[in-house]
């Protein structure tokens, strides 16, 4: 006849009280299994593996590590049970259970110590509440570190979590922390950065010296976006393979360009003051301020009319006048006026400059054509421009056209233009000066205009340097008609912008507020287009006027080339307002004989 189990437990039980081996009141169990049988119960732990931020939210309730704790606390002479790393910091083991022999010396990893407990002991440590100063270099350095096996950002299988204990811990501290050091840590991936600017967002100086940060996606896991550090004045990198990969590479002002670009606050990197353009701000005062300060609204100095000295005018406007119908209407034509040798090459600039994006002339109802403008046939068409190049040096070195075959050559696969010089002065900026000596003496131009592209019939801006040298006696050049010959070519096309830009007078303030009424002084009317005859008698005619209205006669006899008479009858019948006078010209201008003109 068989006992059964509940009755074989029992007078167990009874034998080992009465040999005084347990307790009168300890209830003896299987040490093989829970249940009847044999049968093992389902274990409801799945893992014993601590998680950082398990362990940071214990003081609000028991976490799993506590309870594990409980179970585990040695009492009296009992064997003492440690389930490895359940209730220690540090890496963990799954399913690591060990017997302690009984006797032998306790040690300190039976105690349990929770995660957040070390973590929130290191971070005190190493703050420095005088300075707002946290330093957090060389954490697996730490002994208590160490000694507990924890984490740190930077340490091999290290992850977020443990960064992100740490940044929370630390955003507790009062007051609150201003510079942050995590420098030589062996951060490789932005990634364990990226909560930083959420505990932390107030963060003024940051770092991150003699890491392994290598990639610009591992900053922009503190930057970018809007509340990524918005406040921070000074960030270290140096060391990181980043860094010194732009150093050596010599794009040293792109990468701090970059930088200030993704951190705007920043006057601070790398230990130097970065570059900015900022004006004086005043300082406080003591005294309150209720007089409303004048705003600027032009720049410090006047735009000076166009100017061509050390050369004879008419050899300038001789070349312009010819070389441009001729490049509008029969380019192949242009062979003669180019050297053997010259070099021809153009670029493109499709930024539309911010005055004519705020007075809207690329949307403009009343210009409708340049919503039809292309740059791809500009493009692709061999731009220079060297900001904007790829394919290497190979690319770079094709799109210089050497020799005057060449250049007929490239101009002609550009798309067909018209440049009103004769009929539009105004709409061009001449400067012409002298360079070199001696033999080689030559004359450099510099022209800035607008030219419409046919077939859209839109309109684009342009600037185009040549260096011309006289054209020797026997030459094509010289057999053809032409006194100089080009040396070299450069043309930049550019998005239309009006030519107001280069109107003598004040400069406005972009965006600012209306000029007021251009005054142009003596030293601009010696200058002028007028011809020298008729600026003489001009004057003498309007000599009955104030000087006021004087000034603005000669504003519109230059700008229109109106005769005195006329000048003075069109400020008349526009309340001598500038704008408006020149307004009514445009619009009745077709109708004028040709004695309205000097």
């Amino acid at each position: 006849m068989f006992s059964s189990p509940t009755s074989s437990r029992t007078l167990a039980t009874a034998t080992l009280k009465g040999a005084g081996l347990i307790d009168s009141d300890t209830r003896m169990r299987d040490a093989t299994a829970d249940k009847p049988g044999g049968r093992k119960g389902a274990s409801k732990i799945r893992t014993h593996r601590t998680r950082p931020i398990d362990a940071y939210k214990e003081p609000h309730g028991p976490g799993r590590a506590s309870m594990l704790a409980a179970r585990t606390q040695p009492g009296g002479a009992s064997d003492i049970l440690t389930i490895r790393g359940a209730s220690t910091v540090g890496r963990l083991r799954r399913n690591a259970v060990t017997l302690a022999v009984t006797g032998a010396p306790s040690k300190a990893h039976a105690v349990p110590v929770k995660a957040v407990e070390v973590w929130r002991e290191f971070v005190n440590r190493r703050w420095n509440p005088e300075s707002r100063f946290l330093n957090l270099e060389r954490m697996m350095d730490d002994p208590e570190i160490q000694k507990h096996n924890l984490l740190p950002p930077g340490a091999p299988s290290s992850s977020v979590r443990e960064a992100s204990v740490l940044f929370k811990l630390a955003s507790h501290l009062r007051p609150a922390v201003q510079t942050l050091s995590l420098a030589n840590n062996n951060i490789s991936s932005g990634q364990l950065l990226s909560t930083l600017a959420h505990y932390l967002p107030k963060l003024a100086n940051l770092s991150l010296q003699n890491n392994n940060l290598k990639v610009w996606r591992d900053i922009d896991f503190i930057s970018g976006r809007k509340g990524k550090l918005e406040h921070l004045r000074e960030l270290i990198l140096l060391g990181n393979p980043l860094r010194e990969l732009e150093i050596q590479n010599g794009r040293g002002d792109k990468y701090k360009s970059d930088m200030a670009r993704r951190f705007t606050s920043l006057i601070m990197l790398d230990q130097e003051a970065i570059a900015t353009i900022a004006f004086d701000a005043p300082g406080p005062s003591s005294t309150p301020v209720t007089e409303k300060r004048a705003t600027a609204t032009t720049f410090p100095y006047d735009m000076r009319p166009p100017f061509i000295t050390g050369v004879e005018d008419s050899i300038v406007s001789n070349f312009l006048v010819r070389f441009f119908p001729l490049f509008d209407d029969q380019r192949a034509a242009l062979l003669d006026v180019y050297h053997p040798s010259a070099t021809f090459s153009f670029s493109c600039n499709t930024t539309i400059p911010s005055r004519a994006r705020i007075q809207g002339l690329h949307v403009s109802k009343d210009m409708p054509n340049q919503r039809k403008l292309d740059w791809g046939l500009w493009l692709n068409n061999g731009s220079r421009n060297l900001n904007r190049m790829g394919g290497g040096v190979d690319k770079v070195v094709n799109s210089l056209h050497l020799g005057s075959e060449e250049a007929i050559r490239a101009m002609s696969t550009l798309p067909k233009t018209k440049h009103d010089v004769s009929g539009s002065p105004e709409k061009f900026c001449i400067d012409a000066w002298p360079v070199g000596q001696g033999e080689n003496l030559k004359l450099f131009i510099s022209l800035h205009g607008q030219f419409i592209e046919e077939p859209s019939q839109g309109i684009r801006s342009f600037d185009r340097a040549f260096v011309l040298a006289p054209a020797p006696p026997g030459s094509r050049a010289k057999l053809n008609g032409w006194d100089v010959m080009v040396l070299s070519d450069q043309w930049s096309v550019r998005a239309y912008s009006t030519h107001d830009a280069w109107h003598p007078g004040p400069m406005r303030v972009q965006a600012g507020d209306a000029m007021p009424t251009q005054q142009l002084t003596g030293s601009t009317l010696t200058s002028s287009l007028i011809p020298a005859n008729a600026r003489a008698q001009l004057e003498h005619t309007i000599s009955t006027f104030s000087e006021a209205q004087r000034n603005l006669i000669m504003q519109i006899c230059e700008r229109t080339g109106l005769t005195a008479k006329y000048a003075v009858d069109c400020l008349q019948n526009n309340a001598w307002v500038f704008d408006r006078a020149i307004a009514n010209f445009e619009q009745v201008k077709g109708a004028l004989s040709r004695d309205a003109f000097l």
